[in-house]
């Protein structure tokens, strides 16, 4: 397959997953910040908002454009603003773009769904926004994401186009889950804000459980009530879970394996040895290693891997750059 076609639907996959993750990190914060003020230390401006803002790595260009730190403009900015990169609104914009360079490689069905989304979040202005809420907007990309993902499954041939597609999804999911796992896990201490055994502490940990879809998961694996440890369980080792870490690392590896053919490479090795780590790691070495330092090693982990696979598979800067002139002659 040509870099040009890989690159473009491994994008096209990644853009969706990841308007889909910012919407369930817009939920999470979203749910916590309805917190009483007296009772939850995150409702202040360095607080909750400023940790999803975090997550992405947004807070100083935040700040630039908009100022202080407050709901109703991170929102917007996370959501419907066409010059921030990473809102819902510019990866569902470039998803279609890339899929729509790539016409021949997918599906009718596929394209048709990815464009009626694009449509959809076109027309939704900021005052239609803000009196339909954030509960009904997270919803609509939930759904729209999982609507192209079930096209794509559902009518898509198990070639090297559908492998591209199920590498970005698995690799954005990974990485977008223990993102959210690091906003929860980097909050206050438990003298702050309570721990699971509290009212603050239950609510928060059960929002995080809801933001990923996985308290029925949770339910039936642990019949007791919730806890931080055995959410980290659950969201990083368990592969009954379609979200968890674990799930994600054993699709993207076996998918790697199936890209590379025969022989020995750097990017399966590296993909291998992560899912190794959360296929026999027990969640009580995880806690001793300190949950935050474990987050931003696999974060890193990740960030190399997805390099090897640019480097591997997709198109290289010279290659970007070569394009580029070409279509601006």
């Amino acid at each position: 397959m040509l870099c040009r076609t890989a690159n473009d639907l491994y994008w096209t996959s990644r853009h969706i997953e990841r308007a889909e993750n910012t919407a369930r990190l817009i939920d999470v914060t979203h749910r916590i910040a309805l917190l009483p003020e007296r009772l939850d230390p995150w409702r202040h401006d360095a607080g909750t908002w400023r940790r999803a803002l975090d997550a992405l790595g947004l807070v100083q260009e935040y700040s630039r454009l908009n100022g202080p730190i407050v709901a109703q403009k991170v929102l917007r900015y996370l959501c419907l603003d066409a010059t921030n990169p990473s809102s819902i609104y510019s990866c569902i914009r470039a998803a279609r773009e890339s899929a729509r360079a790539q016409r021949g490689a997918i599906t009718l069905e596929m394209y048709e769904d990815l464009n009626t989304s694009w449509l959809e979040m076109r027309k939704l202005s900021a005052e239609r926004f803000e009196d339909e809420g954030v509960p009904r907007f997270v919803e609509w990309v939930k759904t729209r994401s999982a609507s192209f993902r079930g096209m794509t499954v559902g009518t898509m041939g198990r070639d090297a186009a559908y492998h591209y597609l199920q590498l970005g999804t698995f690799l954005e999911r990974a990485d977008w889950g223990v993102r959210l796992m690091d906003v929860k896990y980097s909050g206050p201490s438990t003298e702050e804000a309570g721990d699971a055994r509290s009212a603050v502490g239950y609510y928060q940990w059960s929002a995080l459980l809801h933001a990923l879809s996985a308290m029925e998961t949770y339910r039936r694996h642990y019949r007791e009530t919730i806890s931080p440890e055995r959410v980290a369980e659950l969201m990083i080792l368990n592969h009954d879970s379609p979200r968890s870490l674990a799930t994600c690392t054993e699709v993207v590896h076996k998918t790697l394996v199936a890209l590379a053919g025969p022989g020995n490479h750097e990017v399966v090795r590296q993909a291998g040895a992560l899912m190794a780590e959360t296929r026999f790691g027990c969640i009580d070495d995880v806690l001793a290693q300190g949950m935050e330092v474990w987050l931003q090693r696999v974060m890193t982990r990740l960030f190399a891997l997805a390099q090897q696979i640019n480097r591997h598979f997709l198109l290289t800067p010279e290659i970007v750059e070569q394009v580029q002139e070409q279509s601006q002659a």
